[in-house]
């Protein structure tokens, strides 16, 4: 099992920073790929980015190409999610997921095996 616990969710102005992070505890050695999600309650739960454990590969959505940055510190057990230029069109809550059972990205929701309860960020105009 893999707990994840998001953070540093809120409220920025539009074109303000905001700097989100996920820490993992339990069984962290199988913490393969770490994702960040958002969901609106208008649309389905979207990828927003993803890291691989061994080699450091990411992938981004293209609506956050440029803006986002995801990384992680493997000693703290912590992945983050570095916004920058945020919209109005950001705002959601975030959840950070991991996939344990493989080792590649995936943007797709169904592959994560455990999820956070997600943090709130909210871009005013």
């Amino acid at each position: 099992q893999v707990q994840l616990v998001e953070s540093g969710g809120g409220l920025v102005q539009a074109g303000g920073s905001l700097r989100l992070s996920c820490l993992a505890s339990g069984r962290t050695n199988s913490t393969y790929v770490m994702g960040w999600f958002r969901q609106t309650p208008e649309k389905e739960r979207e990828f927003v980015a993803a890291l691989t454990r061994v080699g450091g590969s990411t992938d981004y959505a293209d609506s956050v190409k440029g803006r986002f940055t995801i990384s992680r510190d493997s000693a703290k057990n912590t992945m983050y999610l570095q916004m920058t230029s945020l919209t109005p069109e950001d705002t959601a809550v975030y959840y950070c997921a991991v996939r344990a059972t493989y080792y590649t990205l995936s943007r797709r929701k169904d592959s994560y095996d455990y999820w956070g309860q997600g943090t709130q960020v909210t871009v005013s105009s």
